[in-house]
């Protein structure tokens, strides 16, 4: 399946999906910016019907070993599945196509590394809020930012749990912060201010990208549907862990001097 699209969010199998210059100067100075409608119709189905087999794969074995919650997942509420991608080759075309590497030089530059990549799932009308953080809080330690494309696999508003970013000069930093465990969830919080942040509302498809040091959380999923996210994370350069002893997550080479060396 080719992943080409344009602005429209139709394959073209030619040209990619050009982003502005302002949308390039948004990234840089508030830390995000969205793209709505990049995937089309056919491109959603594939990775749907990952999502939605995985989902059903995880729950069950929830149900198998008898447990509710794991870490930050909380079944029926909550799920994050991870690195699947080593299983389940179906979803390398999205995550090295054409599309992502735009948005990866955009952003990062001319060398990308495939750094991390989940689904994130709400269950209808119980689905959970995600507290205020950095998705560098869950790192831990301080590391050059990466990117985050949370491709919305469902329309988004804030009754489904859509997403909510905070920009930089409202958060008042564009660096790490120390984030504390919040009890109950699990999840790791580090703004405690009032701003409500700029909610994504969008159809599904549409990419919102941001920087791994900008804040944002979800609201809960009150409608009487799954809400489905894939999120596709890429670095400028391999993250290890604190001590330097091993890759903190994934480190597959994406791009190379501006051109693609993996493609799927």
């Amino acid at each position: 399946m080719s992943f080409t699209a344009n602005s429209s969010g139709q394959e073209t199998g030619e040209s990619p999906l050009k982003i502005s210059d302002a949308q390039k100067e948004q990234y840089r100075e508030e830390g995000y910016f969205i793209l709505e409608a990049a995937l089309d119709d056919a491109q959603l189905a594939h990775i749907r019907g990952e999502c939605d087999r995985l989902t059903a794969e995880e729950e069950a074995k929830m149900d198998q070993a008898e447990v509710a919650a794991k870490g930050i997942t909380h079944k029926g509420r909550r799920l994050f599945i991870s690195n699947r991608h080593r299983d389940n080759p179906g979803l390398r075309p999205f995550i090295f196509s054409e599309l992502m590497a735009e948005i990866c030089r955009a952003t990062l530059g001319d060398t990308a590394f495939l750094f991390h990549e989940q689904f994130v799932v709400k269950g209808p009308e119980v689905g959970m809020k995600f507290g205020w953080h950095q998705d560098s809080g869950y790192v831990g330690f301080d590391h050059r930012p990466y990117l985050s494309c949370w491709a919305a696999l469902d329309d988004v508003s804030d009754e489904n749990g859509t997403v909510y970013i905070l920009p930089f000069s409202r958060a008042g930093t564009r660096h790490r912060l120390e984030h504390t465990v919040e009890a109950g969830s699990n999840d790791k919080i580090g703004y405690f201010g009032d701003d409500p942040g700029v909610p994504v509302v969008a159809p599904a498809g549409s990419i919102a990208v941001f920087s791994s040091v900008s804040f944002h959380r979800s609201s809960p999923n009150t409608s009487d549907g799954w809400r489905r996210v894939y999120l596709t994370q890429y670095s400028a350069e391999p993250i290890y862990t604190e001590d330097g002893s091993r890759i903190w997550s994934n480190a597959e080479p994406f791009i190379e001097d501006g051109e693609r060396i993996t493609t799927e």
